[in-house]
């Protein structure tokens, strides 16, 4: 991530961009953890370190089909064959003998090799072929992990191949945190649900975008209301009067300091403790983060949908990772081509397009306008042909992702995948 060059920051006033990303991802203390059955864990966060809670594997088992040989051959064969899942196996393998056995079948004592079967001969009861070196094509028992090892510390979002891992270590439960709940206010008095805008009106865009991008970053929503800017006091009737059944309230607009926008005013009015109060970056800079004295947390974003959006990865998207007990991303540095203005001691947050290699701006990146960042990858800093952060953006299909760039460093691409660099 780059960071700005300048003064330290002493209050939560016009917070440097990655600084901003730091104090949202601290300030919230992780979800209470509870056990779940696996079926459940997916998509939530491990709130313990996961362990084997038996050796890998667990007994001695054929790597292939074949025969299992004791000493050299050829060899004679025992009667029957050895299949996985059988829990009898033949006592012991004396030397010169041997067993026709299945892959992950468990191997019988005295045993040291397996034979596969393409390269074995067999005639009536004796097996000929090649004399493997002890212990070939048998996994051994806890080989891959003995009993109380470590394998995937806590903080880790729960994924498929995290719960094949731990039901093969034998845990029928996990012990996760919860998705975040997460309300979506959608204030203004000029935004129509659906159809075309007439004059004055403008169709919301930051309705249908959030609690997809909401579920992707791991929280959960809970409601999506709109809130009129008129009368006055609508927007805190609606926060304080509701059921708490959210842990993050997200407010888009209404975060600047115009007649219209409640936000900073309800949270003055109502003793709320302020993290981020504006961030130095474009565009989004009136976001803001701020925790009720009912210990709700509140993300202001811009009403413009791009502006939105990345402060949605600023701010929003750190909070829930702290919220869960997750780690703050890194993020990679790439190369960004291109012609971008800076913006003096500023962050600016430019959609790229990423090639795997370098990153390119794509435009469309007005804070009003999505799309670019339809198009393209998300990170921030700058000189041309310089490593700049990425923020990939998951777009909400499985194996999807999307990049952002912010503005400190630009992002070079070529093959269009979406996202954004920081210059």
């Amino acid at each position: 991530m780059t960071v700005l060059a300048g003064a330290p920051v002493t209050s939560c006033r016009d917070v440097p961009w990655s600084r901003a990303r730091e104090l949202a991802h601290a300030a919230p203390r992780p979800l209470p953890a509870g056990q779940v059955a696996l079926t459940w864990a997916a998509g939530l966060t491990l709130a313990e370190d996961l362990c084997a809670r038996q050796p890998l594997p667990a007994f001695d088992t054929a790597a292939m089909d074949g025969y299992a040989v004791a000493g050299p051959g050829p060899w004679l064969l025992s009667a029957g064959a050895v299949r996985a899942g059988a829990t009898e196996v033949p006592a012991v393998l004396a030397e010169g003998e041997a067993v026709e056995i299945s892959t992950g079948a468990q191997v019988p004592r005295g045993a040291q090799a397996v034979l596969p079967l393409e390269h074995a001969v067999r005639a009536g009861a004796t097996v000929r072929g090649p004399v493997s070196a002890p212990g070939k094509h048998i996994r051994l028992v806890g080989e891959d992990a003995v009993a109380g090892a470590f394998l995937v510390s806590a903080g880790t979002r729960v994924g498929p191949a995290l719960l094949g891992l731990a039901a093969a270590c034998g845990h029928d439960t996990l012990p996760v945190r919860p998705r975040p709940r997460v309300r979506i206010l959608v204030t203004g008095d000029e935004l129509i649900p659906s159809g075309r805008p007439g004059p004055g009106r403008v169709r919301d865009a930051l309705g249908p975008l959030l609690p997809p991008l909401v579920h992707t970053l791991g929280g959960e929503v809970s409601d999506v209301r709109p809130v009129p800017d008129h009368p006055v006091g609508s927007l805190a009737t609606v926060v304080l009067t509701t059921s708490y059944d959210s842990d993050v309230i997200v407010v888009t607009g209404s975060t600047s300091v115009g007649v219209t926008d409640q936000l900073r005013r309800l949270l003055a009015e109502h003793g709320a403790r302020w993290e981020v109060d504006a961030v130095a970056v474009r565009p989004g800079h009136p976001q803001l983060l701020a925790q009720l004295p009912d210990r709700r947390w509140i993300v202001g974003l811009p009403g413009n949908p791009y502006a939105a959006l990345t402060a949605a990865h600023t701010l929003l998207a750190p909070l829930l990772a702290g919220l869960t007990g997750r780690p703050l991303p890194a993020l990679p540095r790439i190369l960004l081509t291109g012609d971008i203005t800076t913006a003096p001691g500023r962050t600016r947050l430019v959609p790229v397009t990423w090639d795997g290699a370098t990153a390119r701006p794509v435009g469309g990146h007005r804070p009003a306008f999505l799309h670019g960042a339809a198009l393209a990858d998300v990170p921030p800093d700058w000189q041309p042909y310089t490593p700049v952060p990425l923020i990939l953006l998951p777009d909400g299909t499985e194996g999807a992702s999307r990049t952002l760039r912010s503005s400190p460093p630009p992002m070079p691409t070529d093959v269009p995948r979406p996202g954004c660099c920081t210059r």
